[in-house]
């Protein structure tokens, strides 16, 4: 069986480090450990990337020191993903003050990831844009994409 090439966004790797919220820092360590493991094939976005080289230090090289334990490609920016952010926009799954999230999403389609995990509740892990990215990678002829937490992954409730 192949792996299930799974799509990161940026909450998943801050979450490793979330005192704040000790669950979900426990099952994304949880998780992350079976990324170590190699049971999937990650993919993280530049846009990702980008977003953690802006967070302050410690966090930042903590963030990029967690990185460096795993495998994964990263993915360019590229015409069809802000094409394809830009269609979830105009459908309006997503505001145009959010088209960073809608790149993650597009990233992840257009590169045939199997699962988005996040933790961003308010703008990917939620009805209306799993409904919304549904609808409108049907319509642009994309394959559906699942969106998950962690939880979800590590066989949690």
């Amino acid at each position: 069986m192949r792996k299930l090439r799974i799509y990161l966004d940026t909450s998943i790797i801050s979450h490793l480090f979330a005192d704040d919220t000790p669950e979900k820092r426990d099952d994304t360590n949880r998780f992350w450990d079976d990324i170590i493991k190699s049971e999937y094939e990650i993919f993280i976005s530049q846009i990702a990337l980008d977003e953690i080289r802006s967070c302050a230090e410690p966090k930042q090289n903590m963030m990029l020191e967690r990185l460096q334990q795993i495998e994964f490609q990263v993915l360019r920016e590229t015409d069809e993903v802000i094409g394809l952010a830009d269609e979830y926009v105009k459908g309006g799954v997503l505001r145009e003050k959010s088209i960073d999230d809608c790149q993650h999403i597009a990233a992840a389609i257009v590169s045939r990831c199997d699962v988005i995990v996040s933790w961003n509740f308010k703008h990917i892990v939620n009805h209306k844009t799993i409904q919304g990215v549904k609808a409108v990678t049907a319509i642009t002829g994309f394959p559906e994409i699942l969106i998950y937490t962690p939880t979800i992954l590590i066989g949690g409730e």
